[in-house]
C-alpha cells in the first residue's frame, strides 16, 4: 500500500490528484492540506468528491504528511520552494506540480518567474518528470519536478523529429491554446466567465516562464542548443490544450518514414498516441493521453505538428501519478487508463 498525501489539495489540480488517487485500492490518501480551506471536510468543498475522499483539509504543519510515502506539491510556483525543503526529511518522495524545480538554471528562473530562487539546493537534484524522457532517472529520484501542461504539449510532439535531425533546431513557432483551468482557481477578473466567453486572446508574449522550460529540456535531449517561439492563448473552455507546432524540415521525408519514426518512438509510451488525423481535444478529456497527429507541407519545406492533451491530467495531476508510478515501481499506466 502506497500511502500519499497533497500540499495544496483545494484546487483544480488538487482536485484531480485525489479523484485519480481515491479509485485506487493499493492507495492510501492519508493526508490534503489547503490553507485558505484548513478545518473544512473535502466533500464540501468538492461534492463530487463524497463518498470518495474522507478527508478534513489540515494544514501543511501538522502531522498529517509525517513518514508517507509520496507527497505531492500542487502549489502556485514560489511557494513549493518554501516547504519541499522541510517535506524532504518528513517524506519519502516529493513529486512537485509547480515550477520551482523544473529549470537547472537559478537565473533563467529569476528572469521568467520574476523572483529569486530560495532552494537551489535541491534544483540540481530535481529529476524533471517528463515519463517518456527521463523513466529510467525518475524511477531511482526522490524528488520530481512535474512538467508543466504547456511544455508536455510541445515536448512530447517536438522530441521525435529532433532527435532524429528531422527538423531544424532554430525557428521553430510553438502556438498552443488552452481552457481557463489552467490559469487556477483562484478567483480573478480577467478570468471570469464575461471576460472569456466568446473570446481568444494571446498573453505572456515572448516572456512566458515555459521558454525557458521546454528550451531546456530540448535542448538536453539533442544535445546542443534549440530555440522556439512560444505563443500561449487563452480559450474560453474550461480544460484541454491544444498546440501547433510549426518547424523547417532538414531535408524531404515522406509521410511514411514520419509515421515509422513517431510509432518507433514511442512504442513503450502507453499514453502517447500517434493519429492518421488531426487530434481533437474532446478526445483526450479526463484521460492521461497526448494525442498527436501532424501535417507535411512539402511547398514550404514545413512539419507542422498538432498535439492535444487534458491541462489538469497529463498536463499535471495525472503525469505526477504516472511518475508516482514509476518511482515506486509500478506500471506507469497503473490506474491511469
Amino acid at each position: 500500500m502506497i500511502t500519499a498525501g497533497i500540499v495544496g489539495a483545494s484546487g483544480y489540480t488538487g482536485r484531480e490528484l485525489m479523484r485519480i488517487l481515491s479509485r485506487r485500492e493499493d492507495v492510501s490518501l492519508r493526508c490534503a492540506t489547503a490553507h485558505a480551506s484548513a478545518g473544512q471536510r473535502v466533500d464540501a468543498v468538492y461534492p463530487s468528491l463524497a463518498g470518495a475522499v474522507d478527508l478534513t483539509f489540515g494544514d501543511l504543519a501538522g502531522p498529517g504528511l509525517d513518514g508517507l510515502d509520496v507527497v505531492f506539491v500542487a502549489l502556485p510556483s514560489g511557494e513549493a520552494m518554501k516547504v519541499v525543503p522541510g517535506l524532504r526529511a518528513r517524506v519519502g518522495r516529493v513529486i512537485d506540480l509547480g515550477g520551482d524545480f523544473r529549470l537547472s538554471s537559478p537565473e533563467a528562473y529569476r528572469q521568467y518567474y520574476k523572483r529569486e530562487h530560495t532552494a537551489t539546493g535541491l534544483i540540481r537534484e530535481a529529476v524533471y518528470g517528463l515519463p517518456e524522457l527521463n523513466k529510467s532517472r525518475i524511477a531511482a529520484a526522490t524528488l520530481v519536478a512535474n512538467p508543466g501542461c504547456y511544455p508536455t504539449s510541445a515536448l512530447l510532439p517536438l522530441l521525435p523529429p529532433l532527435m532524429e535531425g528531422i527538423i531544424e533546431r532554430e525557428g521553430i513557432v510553438i502556438d498552443s491554446l488552452s481552457g481557463v483551468s489552467g490559469a487556477g482557481r483562484s478567483s480573478s477578473l480577467e478570468m471570469s466567465f464575461c471576460e472569456v466567453n466568446e473570446s481568444v486572446r494571446a498573453y505572456k508574449v515572448g516572456t512566458h516562464q515555459h521558454i525557458p522550460e521546454i528550451e531546456s529540456v530540448l535542448s538536453g535531449a539533442c544535445g546542443s542548443p534549440v530555440t522556439a517561439s512560444f505563443v500561449p492563448h487563452l480559450i474560453p473552455i474550461t480544460r484541454g490544450i491544444y498546440t501547433t507546432i510549426h518547424a523547417r524540415l532538414t531535408s524531404p521525408v515522406t509521410e511514411a518514414a514520419l509515421y515509422d519514426l513517431y510509432d518507433r518512438f514511442y512504442a513503450d509510451a502507453p499514453f502517447v498516441r500517434i493519429k492518421r488525423q488531426i487530434p481533437q481535444i474532446q478526445s483526450v478529456d479526463r484521460t492521461n493521453y497526448c494525442d498527436i497527429g501532424f501535417v507535411l507541407e512539402p511547398r514550404t519545406r514545413q512539419l507542422i505538428v498538432l498535439s492535444v492533451i487534458d491541462n489538469l491530467v497529463k498536463g499535471a495531476a495525472g503525469q505526477a501519478v504516472q511518475n508516482m508510478n514509476i518511482m515506486t515501481g509500478l506500471p506507469e499506466e497503473t490506474g491511469l487508463r
